[in-house]
């Protein structure tokens, strides 16, 4: 049975999923070294926040396969390295989509009501009133950077205040904007006419400081910002001083460069700016979203199963996935066969220089990227001893040189849908075909343009001949004196007493003693054993 390793509190009905396939350690608290011992033994590792999963601890984690991140943000977790060891990294990026937005509202209306500073002069014992005179939402504008589900949940809740709604993001469309009540706009004129400003966008080397001093002198006297995003996105110290001289009116700040708040932190004692213990997802209902959510994932992953929400691989719904899947296989068998094949005799293969994959016919509206990775895993996995997936065979392609390009032609005349795999080594190109029958009916149907019907699957004896009487009964011949069973045969040939392809689908292992005698055969060119 597998085992789970939860190192950050997360709500136990995500727990109790995870314990119906695996056994599960919660043990919080852990050091890095402590982490580091223990890591070796487990097959997931379930965090939030708090647990920094470094490159050190990934190289420790020798049977890993998933680490489920429960909220958005993974820049606690080194997804470079896990990548690169082919460990999924997971996060649940819906299931605290409501209580950040409800939070940044909440933000809003505080901000613009001096509602926590008045409640602290409260409880100090005064009544002061005219201090905290604030302002109304109501016509305001409202500039929102990021267009995600948190940023649009947002939109729709100011246009319920009667706020003006702008927004700035590169990747939405004018239809996706007006569907949620924004209105797009450049990140300049968004700065310039804000009377409100909310970011929700990741932490990157693009969005790190995306609001410093200089952006700040481009917007409207007394704007108010809010960021309940992540640290980092707005700089600490441009904004603190904003505040103090009045440029910024004030701030609502959730989330902060290094956390918990430090308390040489410039934000600190700022009287116009409202801090709060990143409390994005703090909600018990958001807390049992993400917990299951991931929880799911990781069943999935330890049974075989594709994860929904990867942040190192290309994620799919479950309607993409289930179209996907025999490509997925399909993909992983021609990726397999073409490196069997490029074996020589002493079973030495040839290096790969790059790799040409074209989808022809109605592929529809299905995503690729994933059948793509698996042409690539089925490639390198016979050839390399670590672990190669869907999630690292890019990066371990990339890593030896491998070019990889992929195109698509709408139609093709002979299947519905064809899948053509070309890869280039130093002594020749071969092109392998494949196709989908039905839902899950797997095909391989030409090698190097002989045609050939093959369910890849077992063992398989591929030779390539001269056409002639006598050659298929003599390898049949051999088979059957030393008695090895044939499943299926397949012969493909471009014409009469040409050169022709033949696999033949055996029941177990050929020995290589039989495989030289069978090469020796007058009229063989090359015989190949390979199991898919």
């Amino acid at each position: 049975m597998p085992k789970v390793l939860v190192s950050d509190p997360i709500a136990e009905a995500g727990i109790a999923h995870m314990r119906e396939i695996a056994d599960v350690d919660v043990k919080l608290g852990l050091t890095k070294d402590q982490l580091i011992e223990i890591i070796g033994e487990y097959d997931a590792l379930a965090v939030r926040s708090e647990t920094k999963v470094t490159a050190d601890v990934i190289a420790a984690a020798k049977n890993l396969k998933i680490i489920g991140r429960a909220g958005v943000g993974v820049d606690n977790i080194d997804v470079k390295a896990a990548t690169e060891k082919g460990i999924v990294v997971v996060n649940s990026p819906e299931g605290n989509t409501i209580a950040a937005a409800e939070l940044t509202c909440a933000m809003l209306l505080a901000l613009a009501r001096n509602i926590p500073q008045a409640d602290a002069s409260m409880k100090s014992g005064k009544w002061d009133r005219k201090k905290f005179l604030g302002c109304e939402v109501y016509g305001k504008t409202l500039g929102v950077i990021g267009l995600g589900k948190i940023g649009g949940e947002v939109c729709r809740r100011a246009k319920a205040f009667n706020m003006e709604v702008i927004a700035f993001d590169p990747f939405a469309t004018e239809e996706k904007a007006l569907e949620i009540g924004a209105t797009l706009v450049s990140l300049d004129e968004l700065y310039q006419k804000s009377d409100f400003i909310t970011l929700h966008v990741p932490m990157n080397d693009k969005t790190r400081n995306m609001i410093d001093s200089e952006q700040i002198a481009k917007m409207k006297d007394g704007v108010r910002i809010i960021n309940c995003a992540r640290g980092g996105i707005v700089n600490e110290h441009a904004l603190a001083e904003a505040v103090k001289s009045g440029k910024v009116a004030g701030a609502a700040i959730d989330v902060y460069t290094k956390e918990p708040i430090e308390p040489t932190n410039p934000l600190n004692n700022v009287p116009g700016i409202i801090t709060t213990p990143h409390l994005g997802a703090s909600t018990e209902e958001a807390q049992v979203n993400v917990a299951i959510d991931i929880s799911e994932q990781i069943v999935d992953v330890l049974s075989g199963k594709p994860a929904r929400a990867a942040v190192n691989m290309p994620s799919l719904s479950a309607e993409s996935m289930d179209v996907a899947r025999p490509y997925i296989s399909l993909g992983e068998k021609i990726g397999s066969l073409h490196t069997q094949l490029a074996r020589d005799l002493e079973g030495r293969g040839m290096p790969i220089q790059s790799v040409e994959i074209l989808y022809q016919g109605d592929f529809g509206q299905m995503a690729t990227g994933p059948v793509t990775r698996s042409i690539l895993a089925g490639m390198l996995s016979p050839i390399l001893e670590g672990p190669v997936n869907l999630v690292n065979a890019p990066v371990l392609a990339n890593g030896r040189g491998i070019k990889v390009t992929d195109s698509h032609s709408s139609s093709h005349s002979e299947y519905n849908t064809m899948l053509t795999v070309t890869v280039h080594t130093p002594s020749g190109d071969r092109t392998l075909c494949g196709t989908v029958f039905g839902q899950n009916d797997v095909r391989i149907v030409h090698i190097d343009g002989y045609r050939v019907d093959i369910v890849p699957s077992g063992w398989m004896l591929v030779t390539q001949h001269t056409d002639r009487p006598g050659i298929i009964g003599s390898v049949g011949t051999l088979l059957g004196n030393n008695a090895v069973n044939i499943a299926g045969m397949n012969v493909g040939r471009q014409k009469i007493g040409g050169r022709a392809v033949m696999v033949l689908m055996v029941d177990e292992e050929i020995s290589e003693d039989l495989m030289k005698q069978i090469r020796a055969i007058p009229g063989m060119e090359t015989a190949q054993l390979v199991k898919l």
